[in-house]
C-alpha cells in the first residue's frame, strides 16, 4: 500500500471513528482480538458457523487450498466509512499466517454493521500470491467471487475456476450497503 493510500485509509478511518463512534459502540468489543490464541479460537468457531449455515461453504473449503478467515469485522460510516478486522490464513488445517482486512469508502452512508467473512483460496497460484505480497487486495490480483446465495446456489466441484470464492456471514447492525470489494488484507505480526 502507498503512503497515499495508506494516509488515505487512515483518515477514513478516522473520520469513522469521530462521527460514528456511538453507533458503533456495541461492536467495540468484537472488533479486538487480544491474543492470538483468542483470533484463533474466534476464527474456527466463525468458520464452523458458516460450514453448518451453507453447506456449499463447506464442500468449497474441503477442497480449498487455504482459507482466510475473519471473525468480526467492524464497519462503521456516516459519509466516510471504514471496516476493520483481523483474521488469520489455515492452510492443511493449520495458522500459517494473521492479516488484517482494512476497507474505506465514502458516498451516502450512515450506520455500523459487524460481520465475518471467509475466503477460500483454491488455486496454488492465489495461496502463492499470498505469500508473495503478504496479503491481497480484492478486485486486484487473484480473481475473487464473492458468492451470494444466487452464485452459491450453482456452485459444485465442476463449476469451481476462479481462484478464490468469499463468504459474507453473520451480519449484525444496519448499514445500508455490504461489500469487501476494494479491501486489503495485509499480514501482520501476532
Amino acid at each position: 500500500m502507498t503512503t497515499i493510500a495508506r494516509r488515505q485509509t487512515f483518515a477514513a478511518l478516522g473520520a469513522v471513528i469521530a462521527t460514528g463512534a456511538l453507533t458503533a459502540a456495541p461492536f467495540a468489543n468484537q472488533a479486538q482480538a487480544a491474543t492470538a490464541a483468542d483470533l484463533d479460537r474466534d476464527s474456527q468457531q466463525a468458520l464452523q458457523r458458516l460450514y453448518r449455515i451453507n453447506e456449499t461453504a463447506r464442500r468449497i473449503g474441503q477442497s480449498a487450498k487455504a482459507t482466510l478467515i475473519f471473525p468480526s469485522i467492524i464497519k462503521a460510516g456516516l459519509v466516510f466509512g471504514g471496516a476493520y478486522g483481523e483474521g488469520e490464513l489455515i492452510v492443511d488445517g493449520k495458522v500459517d499466517g494473521y492479516y488484517n482486512s482494512v476497507s474505506a469508502s465514502w458516498g451516502l452512508q450512515a450506520g455500523a454493521q459487524s460481520y465475518s467473512y471467509a475466503v477460500f483460496l483454491m488455486t496454488d497460484s492465489a495461496l502463492r500470491y499470498i505469500h508473495e505480497t503478504s496479503g491481497l487486495e480484492i478486485g486486484t490480483g487473484p480473481t475473487v467471487v464473492v458468492a451470494d446465495e444466487g452464485v452459491a446456489r450453482n456452485l459444485t466441484s465442476s463449476t469451481l475456476k476462479d481462484d478464490a470464492y468469499a463468504f459474507i456471514f453473520g451480519q449484525e447492525g444496519l448499514m445500508a450497503s455490504l461489500s469487501i470489494e476494494g479491501t486489503k488484507i495485509t499480514k501482520i505480526k501476532r
